[in-house]
């Protein structure tokens, strides 16, 4: 349902508001670029550090800017199966087409806890849901047998795979059988998820580097293998340097030293080191991006 280059967009803020002028730019840097749907409010969103209100005037904002030209997926997940439930129900009722919800984080579920919390959310609210697997940040893994026992489940059509195991992403991917849709949540591992049977990326590069995502996807779609892997290759450097320090850290740096948006993080998060700066600043040069 959810396929191709998905761009994870940043949440630009303006002297610690929400800069949603900025917001709307961005969303139709990302729509003449190519990309195939838009996820706010995920990671890279800086969803945890947005207050309830702010959330869904994210999540809003990108829908009325998006107006129905490709889906928009809202990052609702939480760490409370309750809140997960009402904030998707929310993005629903704002138009979002469908959502994205993190594993919960924190409490460290067992395997049992995690099918019951995306089944609670799933049958609470009718709307195309992908589950998001990034054990780096949330302490739990989203194991294949438990994925499998989801991908039953009408609401539930996609797992963003983010653990950077192919060995993972391709057993979710046998047992689900095509039940569901399985993307890649690492920007550096696209092309060869792809060639396991991945249906596409939801992306950090992107929001730089829209139409290179793009055509990346497009390429392999194509059957253009070539094409796509060569693109991988090109895009590795550049990828790689979204990670230098904490996302949205280094991407928000990038957006700002090509003018798009501020580079304002809020805290916990904190702007880029100086030696940092300077080296992600020496890999856009390369890439022509500044």
């Amino acid at each position: 349902m959810f396929k191709g280059s998905i761009v994870a967009i940043v949440t630009p803020f303006r002297n610690g508001a929400v800069d949603e002028e900025k917001l709307r730019e961005l969303v139709e840097f990302q729509i003449a670029g190519g990309t195939d749907a838009i996820v706010p409010c995920g990671t890279t969103g800086e969803a945890s550090t947005l207050d309830y209100d702010e959330h869904i005037g994210v999540i809003r904002t990108v829908v009325e800017q998006v107006n129905k030209r490709v889906p928009v997926i809202a990052g609702t997940g939480s760490n409370s199966t309750a809140e997960a439930i009402e904030l998707t129900e929310k993005a629903k009722t704002v138009g979002a087409d469908g959502c994205l919800l993190v594993t919960p984080y924190y409490n460290k579920p067992t395997q049992e806890g995690l099918y019951r919390h995306y089944k609670a959310v799933a049958d609470a609210v009718a709307i195309p849901q992908i589950m998001y697997n990034v054990p780096g940040r949330t302490g739990v893994n989203l194991l294949p047998d438990t994925v499998a026992r989801l991908a039953d489940h009408p609401n539930i059509v996609a797992l963003k795979e983010a653990t950077g195991s192919l060995q993972q992403a391709s057993e979710v991917i046998a047992l689900c059988c095509g039940k569901i849709d399985v993307l890649s949540g690492d920007d550096f591992i696209t092309f060869p998820m792809m060639s396991c049977g991945a249906a596409g990326v939801i992306s950090v590069t992107a929001n730089i580097m829209p139409k290179e995502v793009a055509a990346l996807v497009d390429a392999f779609n194509a059957g253009n293998l070539e094409e796509a892997k060569k693109l991988h290759l090109q895009l590795l450097k550049i990828s790689n340097a979204m990670f230098i320090e904490s996302n949205p850290i280094p991407v928000k740096t990038a957006l700002g030293l090509m003018g798009k948006c501020s580079d304002e993080v809020r805290l916990p998060l904190c702007p880029m080191s100086e030696g940092n700066k300077a080296k992600l600043a020496g890999i856009m040069k390369e890439y022509g991006l500044i």
